[in-house]
């Protein structure tokens, strides 16, 4: 039996920091995976400037449910779905994923979870685990699964080297360097 493990964000959905960052304004917020290998390090940068612009979880939401997978992203699920076993294995928050989840027919979401404070701020955020990615690849692996992964950035360069098949999906140059590329 073979299943597919995909990233979210770059892959299905626009880069919800990013969309973040173009409504409230602040270019500094568009900073993702893509830019920063060490994810500890882009999520602290991002809890200082929510932070530091009094911006809450109710802000980041408000954007996510305005946003829509990206064009033929449902469809492709669908048609994943018909076929295999569709996993979404991304460095995304619970706090905010479901309206696109919901858009995108409901796939099992394996994601991490922010802490707030009683006013509604982020403060920080708790992993899943450890390498989820790579760790829920491996699981499956252990489960006889043949696994194809598929994502876009530096955090899914673990799963897609835990699976069976790993598909960069259009990644930047920076993290390909001089692998080669089929455009």
């Amino acid at each position: 039996m073979q299943i597919v493990c995909l990233d979210l964000e770059g892959v299905l959905v626009p880069e919800i920091w990013i969309e973040f960052a173009k409504r409230a304004g602040i270019a500094e917020l568009s900073r993702t995976t893509r830019d920063e290998p060490d994810y500890d390090k882009l999520m602290q940068f991002r809890l200082d400037l929510l932070a530091r612009h009094k911006l809450g979880l109710a802000d980041i939401q408000a954007v996510v449910a305005g946003m829509d997978p990206m064009p033929g992203a449902r469809e492709f699920l669908d048609e994943l779905r018909a076929d295999f076993q569709v996993v979404i294995l991304s460095d995304t928050f619970y706090e905010f994923a479901d309206p696109l989840m919901a858009k995108l027919g409901r796939p099992t979401l394996f994601c991490h979870r922010l802490e707030m404070d009683a006013g509604g701020f982020v403060r920080g955020y708790r992993l899943r685990m450890p390498d989820q990615k790579r760790a829920a690849v491996n699981a499956f692996r252990a489960l006889e699964f043949k696994v194809i992964a598929a994502g876009d950035s530096y955090n899914d360069t673990a799963m897609l080297g835990a699976a069976h098949a790993g598909i960069f999906f259009r990644p930047p140059e920076r993290i390909t360097g001089s692998f080669r590329s089929f455009r």
